[in-house]
């Protein structure tokens, strides 16, 4: 028995987001201390055990960001880079653990290292970490429970964090927000002459700091509004979709939906949206 399926997460949804066809219940978003917010975005617990014999695709629309990962089924930690590029998970049997999404600028907090060394990787943390950080998975296992294992990997999290350029993430942060608002309509070095920068610093300090570069994440944020404007107005004409959400023409639109989702925009629409939201656990 084989079953494909689809996890979307858009900036600003609920865990649930409609696209989303995993099963109601078996994700759960738990709190991020205050005092963590500026490292971590999101904190969900996992769980789910699969039919004997199931096989499960799971399809991971790209957000671009940085998420480390405890696998509590198979043992171990390792951290996932950034990346625009669709991922198939295959899954069977009992699936539990820890996902965490993390925030720009938190490789060199955490890590010492730019965001475009782990970009499109997947490194054990015991690998990636100095000593005095390693086994990571072994502390936050030894305790039972999502939130008591939530609250030992924070605290975890935050003794490790160390100041960097505050200014520089700032710039980052800036940039992106302009091309996640409209920034199809903006070139690269209008975003930069916006945020006070030249063009070629903040491709530098883009890659450091989000793990991508302007025009990876320009094309990621295109695709996001266009899943916005589908959900709003449904499959109207795709040349008006196109024309909105700042594509050349349908070609163009169909090539980058497929590229970053893996699928065209009529296969999406077909196989995936729901009339309805599910609600957030």
């Amino acid at each position: 028995m084989h079953h494909e399926r689809l996890f979307l997460r858009l900036d600003g949804d609920p865990l649930y987001a409609p696209e989303t066809t995993v099963p109601a219940g078996t994700m759960r978003e738990l709190a991020v201390p205050a005092a963590l917010r500026g490292l971590v975005a999101h904190l969900i617990a996992y769980d789910e055990r699969l039919p004997a014999g199931a096989v499960v695709s799971e399809r991971v629309v790209p957000d671009g960001a940085l998420r480390l990962i405890l696998d509590f089924s198979s043992g171990g930690a390792q951290l996932v880079g950034p990346s625009a590029r669709p991922v198939l998970l295959s899954m069977t049997g009992h699936m539990s653990g820890l996902s965490v999404t993390l925030q720009p600028g938190a490789a060199l907090m955490l890590f010492g290292i730019p965001a475009h060394e782990l970009a499109e990787k997947a490194v054990a943390w015991d690998d990636l970490v100095r000593a005095g950080h390693r086994g990571l998975y072994g502390l936050v296992q030894e305790w039972s429970g999502d939130n008591e294992r939530a609250r030992v990997l924070c605290a975890a999290l935050q003794g490790m964090a160390s100041d960097t350029d505050g200014e520089e993430r700032r710039k980052a942060m800036g940039a992106a927000a302009w091309l996640r608002s409209g920034g199809h309509a903006r070139s690269v070095r209008a975003v930069a002459a916006a945020v006070g920068i030249s063009e070629r610093r903040l491709q530098q300090i883009f890659r450091s700091q989000l793990g991508l570069s302007p025009a990876a994440w320009r094309r990621l944020m295109r695709v996001h509004e266009c899943l916005r404007l589908l959900r709003l107005q449904g499959p109207k004409r795709w040349t008006d979709i196109a024309l909105e959400t700042g594509f050349y023409d349908q070609s163009h639109l169909v090539n980058e939906f497929r590229a970053l989702c893996g699928l065209t925009p009529g296969q999406f629409l077909h196989r995936f949206v729901s009339g309805f939201s599910k609600t957030p656990v």
